[in-house]
């Protein structure tokens, strides 16, 4: 079997779909030879990335749901199609900022897009995967839940909570043929890191060719991520191959997180 054939006759939901690195994701998984359900809040831009995907012809569908409105995601639940092998959790990071200056309600937020949302999709999703023997779970998250990053407080809070749902899930399910893991992303070029370049230098007062310059040094290998790096990744994950890949949290940062 062939990486490329790998996901034959898998059906996957892809949340937050429309751009980044759920977008470069879609793409992947499509040419992997699965089926695709797109999720965002914006049906064109769910259109665009659909119009995108290899085989014109293969039943790629799209639905436009907020994952921050709960009332939205239960609604989505009774138009998803009942076969979904691959399950895609990614949704946009909360607003930067310290945790000390944090709303409640900003944790509420996050929680809600974050975890809650993806607790109901999982479990209108599990019973088919139990069924099938096969499912693939794969939340994407942050390096934050290895070590945490400056200036990001809220993201900190609730991708640590996601990362440790995730464990326990994956204990919960394991037995029935289902895998869950948590990809981290690096700095990678989508609009989530020019915001975090650009309110940095606002708060330093430094430009932002001096903070890119800065981030970079972090990194060993000396560039930020494509999105596409970390979608090859997650098409790993959600193969064949990576069957016996249980809850665990793969960083793909080119080597700037400082803990193993």
């Amino acid at each position: 079997m062939l990486i490329h054939d790998a996901l034959a006759g898998k059906h996957a939901l892809v949340c937050g779909a429309s751009q980044g690195i759920g977008r470069a994701c879609a793409l992947e998984l499509a040419r992997a030879g699965a089926r695709l359900t797109l999720l965002a809040r914006q049906e064109e831009a769910l259109a665009a990335v659909r119009q995108d995907l290899e085989g014109p012809n293969r039943g790629h569908t799209q639905r436009a749901c907020d994952m921050g409105d709960l009332a939205q995601v239960r609604q989505l639940l009774a138009t998803l199609p009942s076969d979904v092998d691959i399950l895609i959790c990614n949704s946009g990071g909360p607003a930067p900022g310290p945790v000390l200056d944090a709303a409640p309600e900003a944790f509420v937020t996050a929680m809600t897009q974050h975890l809650l949302a993806p607790q109901l999709l999982v479990q209108a999703l599990v019973p088919h995967m139990k069924a099938s023997g096969y499912g693939r779970i794969i939340n994407i998250i942050s390096t934050s839940v290895k070590i945490p990053l400056p200036g990001l407080g809220v993201s900190n809070t609730i991708r640590g909570a996601v990362a440790s749902w995730s464990k326990t899930l994956a204990h919960e399910v394991g037995p029935f043929g289902i895998t869950v893991n948590n990809v981290l992303p690096g700095y990678t070029r989508t609009q989530r890191l020019d915001q975090i370049i650009h309110n940095t230098a606002v708060k330093r007062d430094k430009t932002r060719d001096t903070i890119t310059e800065d981030f970079l040094r972090e990194i060993p290998a000396a560039r930020f991520a494509e999105p596409q790096e970390t979608a090859y990744a997650c098409v790993f994950l959600a193969s064949p191959f990576a069957s016996y890949v249980n809850g665990i949290n793969l960083p793909v940062d080119g080597g700037r997180t400082g803990s193993l």
